[in-house]
Order: C-alpha cells, then structure tokens, then sequence
C-alpha cells in the first residue's frame, strides 16, 4: 500500500542514483507526466514558461490519490506550483510546501537534463 512514508524529499547533495526517467521529448510543454521507480510514482514537470524541469511525489496527500503530475502548473509570485486536478490544493514545486492550506508538504525530487534526457536523483 502506497503511503505519504513511501517518499522523502531530498536535496541534490543527497543524490546517489540519477535515474534516466526518458527523452525531454516524451514530457509535455508546460504539463506533467507520471515517472515510476522503484514503489515511487513519481510527477515530473517540463515548465518550458520558466525554461525549468521538476520533479516531486504523484501522491495527493489530500485523498491519497496518484494524480498530481495531471495538475495543472502556475506561478504564485515567484514560485513554480501545481494544482492538484481533485481539489486544487496547490503545492510549491521548489520546496513541496502546500501553498493554500495547511496539508504535510510534498516530496520533491532532483532533476538534471543532459544529452536531451530527463534524470531524476534518488538515494536509494
């Protein structure tokens, strides 16, 4: 069973695996796609408005649903955000803080292009 416990945040410094996710080309423009490794599902975010990629968990933990990399991205001043599709929490894609309400923050995850491929870093 898939629970909040199944991801951890963790900064690039932290990275021992860089997972080679797919080619840029698979990720729609200013949209999202679901990744899987290992247990994790992981949303990856191609925000080409901003020229940046991200990465964080596909999890809601609103109603524990896999449906964030099917959320709608924005900005709120200077942070990158997505919108879940359910109910429209919103979560920072830079630090996973929930941006309109007081839910747990959400896992973010490295992520570096190179040679036109998606890598996203893990530690296990």
């Amino acid at each position: 069973m898939m629970t909040l416990n199944t991801y951890e945040a963790m900064t690039e410094d932290e990275v021992t695996v860089w997972f080679k996710a797919a080619p840029v080309s698979k990720f729609p423009k200013n949209g999202g796609a679901c990744v899987k490794y290992k247990d994790k599902q992981i949303a990856v975010f191609n925000f080409t408005r901003k020229d940046e990629w991200y990465a964080c968990q596909n999890l809601c933990p609103h109603k524990m649903e896999m449906v964030l990399s099917r959320g709608m991205v924005g900005e709120d001043g200077e942070h990158p955000k997505v919108a879940c599709p359910l109910h429209k929490n919103t979560f920072s894609l830079k630090t996973g803080e929930n941006l309109n309400g007081v839910l747990d923050a959400i896992a973010t995850y490295p992520i570096k292009i190179e040679n036109n491929f998606v890598y996203l870093g893990f530690s296990e």
